[in-house]
């Protein structure tokens, strides 16, 4: 009797020493695994925090450095509406009508472009009104003030207002498109307004005139907008609407204004009026583009001659200054179909794309380089 209690007694020793062993194999292996996974924690959080220290530290170092770029496009004549007078079938609201009244329709081609930069201009060469006092001229261009909404969503940020018809309803038609133009954000320059865009500490300023004549108080007033900005520290761009209607080369005037401006200290000129694209000229290193064409022009339904581009200038800043600037440009038609106008300008490709930058190059002999598609860097003289 007492050696079976004896032998009971052994076994339930041996059976509490393993559950003893158990207990502590079980409880360091929590531990292990807890203090393990804290320190991961730990290093996870200390690398975290090292690469966001590293990546302050690269910004810095980018800042330190100062270089940044500015990418700006500008297109040609946008006249997002219609004249009145005109047959309705195949017109620019008509087409609207045609796609679900959609406004974003006009720029979708190209909106990815505009979208990618950093300022879209276009010259607006329409009133957004439903004024019915027109001008006494032979064409006059208007829309409802509700199709300026086509431009933020095309992703232009700025239009140029001087134009020859920005007054086709007079001054009522004025008024009401500035007021359509803030409702819909979209900045504006040109009759006397100036739009100035400060990007990455860069102030960048748009000016607009009409410069079909060349007389001394154009030039004294053109001479004096731009000292003023030049002053403030602005990189000055310049829109001109001036020109002969259809014609591939500029006049006499085109040239002498662009001269006199640059000289005077502008930094890009920009035209448009003529409705076909004229060449690009490089004068003391500056760019002037002649006549960018038509762009989303709903003034014919079918012109024959549809080419046109998107001109880019992609400004290198060091400490607040440009150092160089790349240009190119990006050859469209103002229609995604040959056969008529359907008011979708569309970025061109293959063969059609390299005959007109054949033709823009034939255009342009005193541009000083190959014009392409892709950027030619001009280093800027200060």
């Amino acid at each position: 009797m007492s050696r079976k209690l004896k032998f009971n007694s052994n076994a339930l020793l041996f059976i509490l020493l393993g559950l003893l062993i158990m207990a502590a194999t079980i409880w360091y292996v929590i531990y292990y695994s807890i203090n393990n996974a804290e320190t991961s924690t730990k290093d996870k959080e200390i690398t975290t925090s090292k690469d966001k220290l590293e990546n302050k530290n690269t910004k810095k170092a980018a800042k330190k450095d100062g270089y940044s770029e500015v990418l700006i496009s500008f297109g040609g004549d946008s006249t997002i509406g219609h004249d009145t007078k005109f047959a309705f079938a195949n017109s620019l609201p008509d087409v609207l009508s045609k796609n679900n009244n959609d406004f974003s329709y006009f720029y979708k081609n190209v909106a990815s472009i505009f979208k990618n930069d950093d300022i879209s201009i276009v010259n607006l060469e329409t009133v957004f009104t439903n004024s019915k006092d027109r001008a006494e001229k032979q064409f006059n261009f208007k829309a409802d003030p509700s199709y300026a909404q086509a431009l933020p969503l095309g992703h232009i940020e700025g239009v140029d207002i001087s134009n020859n018809h920005i007054y086709d309803y007079k001054q009522k038609g004025f008024d009401d498109t500035l007021e359509a133009l803030k409702t819909n954000n979209i900045n504006y320059f040109g009759e006397g307004h100036t739009w100035i865009k400060e990007v990455n500490g860069v102030k960048f300023a748009f000016l607009g005139y009409t410069g079909y004549n060349d007389y001394a108080e154009f030039r004294q007033k053109l001479e004096k907008d731009i000292k003023k900005l030049k002053d403030e520290g602005c990189i000055v761009i310049i829109n001109l609407h001036w020109g002969s209607e259809n014609s591939y080369y500029p006049t006499e005037t085109q040239v002498n204004l662009a001269h006199f401006a640059i000289d005077k200290g502008a930094d890009l000129i920009i035209g448009h009026h003529p409705h076909v694209i004229q060449g690009i000229e490089q004068y003391n290193g500056k760019i002037i583009c002649y006549s960018l064409g038509n762009f989303c022009f709903g003034g014919n339904f079918n012109p024959k001659d549809k080419d046109t581009f998107i001109f880019q200038a992609k400004y290198k800043l060091k400490n607040g200054k440009a150092e160089s600037y790349g240009v190119k440009v990006i050859p469209c038609s103002i229609s995604s179909v040959n056969y008529i106008n359907d008011y979708c300008p569309t970025p061109l490709q293959g063969e059609e794309k390299e005959r007109v930058l054949k033709k823009l190059n034939g255009l342009s002999s005193k541009a000083g380089f190959k014009i392409t598609d892709e950027f030619y860097n001009i280093d800027v003289k200060n």
